[in-house]
């Protein structure tokens, strides 16, 4: 059984966690953390665990983090894991970073990006990034594990079997992306659908600056061993959750294979992996299909000299708390669909 702390427990991530966690069979819920509700009873803050946790909501200090928790979960806002993540290392303390603060190894392209100097630069290079498909052997044995952005996750694993076997044209990658506005953070969430007639629009945004570019190319470049630069388009559905990513990829010199070979490519690529389906050749995933679960589903059609792939996730769940705890599983030697079956 492992102690886990989650600091941050009145978002979205922190609640999915909660979610997650209450039901996992070696896990306990040891420590709940909150900047803004501290001193106050899980009832209070979070009605909907009344009936399941009697803890106390208790501030964030790494003493008294690390007094209570084996394994801590950091749902917090960018900027803020790297104020306390190194201290709660030093304390013998497993961290899970749910914020993008350990995701980029590039620092000047983390102050690009996030709009201040980065001030625990060492620890940035100890972290390991949380994508258990790609790093599960480096996940074990970490102390410090990056968890990956939610736009990236379902890029990543829609395109990491192309670019490993250098089937496309790297430099073609086109992400036309659409979230849920849960996506954005609950204050965000909760202006969007309070607003006059949001639920009639759809719009893209952070064209051509979004954060979580910098991140996909970080690990498409990783995957390739040369340096790739993606186009990233970001759109807001008017929908609560869910992440459905279109990819347009020209295929390479080498991309002859025709469309049910690639589907063979993708199978054997995930064979073992718990939580991504691949779909038959010309069948796309829908958000509804993975609501609510671990899944990541991918689907890819060839076309004349190109490749269309779409891939669904629950951007709260795999896009965030699903594949945190996934990474918990690994590093604790549980059985990795623990929980989140």
């Amino acid at each position: 059984m492992v102690k886990v702390g989650i600091v941050g427990v009145t978002g979205y991530t922190g609640q999915e966690l909660i979610r997650i966690l209450i039901k996992h069979p070696k896990a306990k819920i040891a420590g709940l953390f909150s900047s803004s509700s501290y001193n106050k009873k899980v009832k209070e803050v979070l009605p909907e665990f009344a009936s399941s946790l009697s803890l106390i909501c208790c501030k964030p200090g790494i003493e008294e983090i690390s007094r209570k928790s084996d394994l801590v979960f950091l749902a917090l806002p960018h900027t803020a894991s790297m104020e306390i993540a190194s201290g709660l290392i030093r304390a013998k303390v497993r961290v899970i970073d749910l914020s993008a603060d350990y995701r980029i190894k590039d620092l000047k392209v983390y102050s690009k990006f996030y709009a201040v100097q980065h001030k625990d630069p060492l620890r940035v290079k100890e972290a390991v990034y949380g994508l258990p498909e790609l790093y599960r052997s480096k996940i074990k044995n970490a102390k410090l594990i990056a968890n990956p952005g939610c736009y990236p996750t379902p890029a990543i694993l829609s395109l990491a079997p192309l670019v490993a076997a250098g089937l496309i044209d790297a430099s073609s990658i086109i992400i036309d992306a659409k979230s849920g506005v849960s996506g954005a953070g609950k204050k965000k969430a909760e202006e969007f659908f309070l607003s006059p007639g949001a639920r009639e629009d759809f719009k893209a945004y952070k064209v051509g600056v979004h954060q979580h570019a910098p991140e996909i190319d970080q690990e498409l470049s990783n995957i390739g061993d040369k340096r790739i630069n993606v186009v990233f388009v970001p759109h807001l559905l008017p929908v609560n959750r869910g992440i459905l990513e279109t990819i347009y990829v020209k295929k390479s010199r080498l991309g002859k294979a025709k469309g049910k070979d690639i589907v063979r490519v993708y199978k054997k690529f995930y064979n073992k992996e718990p939580f991504v389906r691949i779909r038959k050749e010309g069948e796309f995933p829908s958000i509804q299909d993975v609501v609510k679960t671990n899944f990541c589903d991918i689907g890819i059609r060839e076309e004349k000299d190109s490749f269309i792939i779409v891939s669904a996730i629950d951007n709260l769940i795999k896009g965030a708390s699903g594949q945190a705890v996934q990474n918990m599983n690994i590093m604790c030697g549980f059985p990795e669909s623990q929980g989140l079956r």
